[in-house]
């Protein structure tokens, strides 16, 4: 969730500090940035599936190796994908169909953001390791601390030294830092605290590795996807000029708040499932999707409430004087998707069953189909004259199938 506070962050000071075209150029770079975040969060479940399932069952010297073991899997994925994003990323953006006035300001932010990966991989996996140790206030201090001084550093940065769009990809460089300082430094000194057993802990463990891969692999390709939907996405958006692309940007963060919140609460599901599995008590897992469905339909309330009539306040809130397609397009974009909320919410919750069981075919079943109705339906309705209106459409689509087979394959998997 920290990535997304980040670019809220970063969106709000480009949109209210610099521009209109600030905000577009943050916005269409940060379609790339979720590729990285994809893989990242795959690393995240691999690591806290497996940690979760060797800690439900107190198997202490295994957790220890596990941990070490996912840390050398992530610094190679993590140096493979600074290369390619730093050789590769302006192709992307181009592909993305940039517009030349938004293009330097993207290859900039873009840049500076993959620079940063190392930071955003290990807190990533070591926040994965806090979750499976049944730990999720130490994350949520490290949360609200390196956000918060993510704005303060943004409006330093941009307000009193004139550093533009660098200045927000800057701020968001040296906070990740300080929270994945924070985090690995804590990981390895909750490990020493652990109790030896007989067996003594290794750095690295083959079979380990091949558990963590068979759990980050289709966690990780699946969030890819999506994101590699969203590029598609952002490309049709890009079509219709800068406007509805900074429109899209400020609404877009306000869903993806929302999205990133109920995965968060999918993730504990995870863990939980893993846990009780590992403890040989499957029969808790029904009891973790009832109350894990409680939860995020609770939450659900309080924004699809505020996003569907105050839509335009919160839209308002990236940008001074927005245009009328930017405002148009934002506040159209959340009063389409946020009743709908409720029916992703429960995806989700499905999804982290399914994950924390280990039944990951079902899972990538589900999410792309998702994907692909998403994207077909926004390629073809964006044609029509619905324009970018129908490209908003395809997303509730996509989220009431995946959610009704994701919630078949949990019914298949944990017969009552």
């Amino acid at each position: 969730m920290i990535h997304k506070l980040y670019n809220i962050a970063d969106s709000l000071v480009a949109g209210k500090l610099i521009g209109e075209n600030a905000l577009a150029a943050v916005g269409n770079s940060y379609e790339v940035t979720l590729i990285f975040i994809a893989v990242a969060f795959g690393c995240n479940m691999g690591c806290s599936v497996v940690v979760s399932r060797q800690f439900g069952a107190k198997e202490y010297s295994q957790v220890k190796t596990a941990v070490s073991t996912a840390m050398l899997m992530t610094a190679v994925v993590c140096l493979a994908l600074m290369t390619g994003g730093l050789l590769l990323g302006g192709t992307l953006l181009n592909m993305l169909r940039t517009p030349p006035e938004l293009l330097a300001d993207s290859a900039l932010y873009l840049n500076i953001y993959t620079l940063g990966l190392p930071f955003l991989f290990f807190y990533n996996v070591s926040n994965g390791i806090f979750s499976a140790l049944g730990d999720s206030r130490t994350p949520f201090l490290f949360l609200a601390l390196s956000s918060s001084a993510n704005i303060l550093i943004d409006i330093l940065f941009v307000k009193f030294f004139g550093m533009g769009v660098a200045g927000v990809a800057w701020a968001t460089f040296l906070c990740q830092g300080l929270s994945c300082v924070l985090a690995v430094f804590t990981v390895f000194r909750r490990m020493r605290s652990l109790p030896d057993d007989k067996e003594r802990a290794r750095l690295f463990s083959g079979p380990l590795l091949r558990q963590i891969v068979v759990i980050a692999v289709p966690s990780a390709l699946q969030q890819s996807f999506v994101s590699v939907g969203n590029l598609i996405i952002q490309g049709l958006i890009n079509g219709f000029g800068s406007g509805v692309m900074a429109g899209y940007s400020a609404a877009v963060k306000l869903n993806n708040l929302v999205i990133t919140s109920f995965t968060t609460l999918a993730n504990g599901i995870s863990n939980y499932t893993a846990q009780n599995i590992g403890a040989g008590r499957q029969e808790r897992v029904r009891e973790g999707l009832k109350a894990g469905l409680k939860m995020v339909w609770t939450l659900c309330v309080p924004f699809f409430a505020l996003y569907f009539f105050a839509g335009e306040t919160f839209v308002r809130f990236f940008m001074d004087d927005p245009t009328a397609p930017a405002l148009s397009a934002g506040v159209l974009f959340l009063r389409i998707l946020s009743p709908f909320y409720f029916v992703v919410a429960a995806k989700l919750a499905a999804d982290g069953v399914l994950r924390g069981a280990g039944l990951m075919r079902p899972f990538m079943i589900a999410t792309f189909t998702d994907l692909l109705l998403r994207v077909a339906l926004a390629a073809l309705l964006s044609r029509t004259s619905l324009g970018s209106a129908g490209i908003w459409t395809a997303w509730p689509v996509g989220w009431i199938v995946a959610t009704v087979l994701s919630l078949l394959f949990y019914r298949k998997a944990f017969p009552k």
